[in-house]
């Protein structure tokens, strides 16, 4: 398997990068160079291998999940950079 020219030219598209034809031969290079490598992983033998999504047996440690009184209104609305009645106030995100 290996990459393209074109391949090369669509994903910067994709990811808004402005490439001269310098880089772009560059990094075709590099990436099947890369592709070439992975695929000699795929000589190995891994049929008795057992499957693993973590190289060390680990597991998490859960605290008790315990019910309290939350913050009052009042107070978590105390040290807000802006507020409104009741309410944080924040920059407006959406455009309509």
């Amino acid at each position: 398997m290996s990459v393209s020219k074109e391949e090369i030219e669509k994903i910067a598209q994709l990811a808004r990068l402005n490439l001269k034809d310098n880089e772009i031969n560059q990094i075709e290079g590099q990436i099947n160079q890369i592709l070439e490598y992975v695929k000699k992983l795929d000589e190995l033998d891994t049929d008795h291998v057992e499957p693993l999504s973590h190289t060390l047996d680990l597991n998490n440690v859960f605290r008790e999940d315990i019910v309290r009184e939350s913050l009052p209104r009042d107070k978590a609305l105390e040290n807000a950079p802006l507020k409104s009645d009741k309410f944080f106030r924040v920059p407006k995100v959406i455009k309509k």
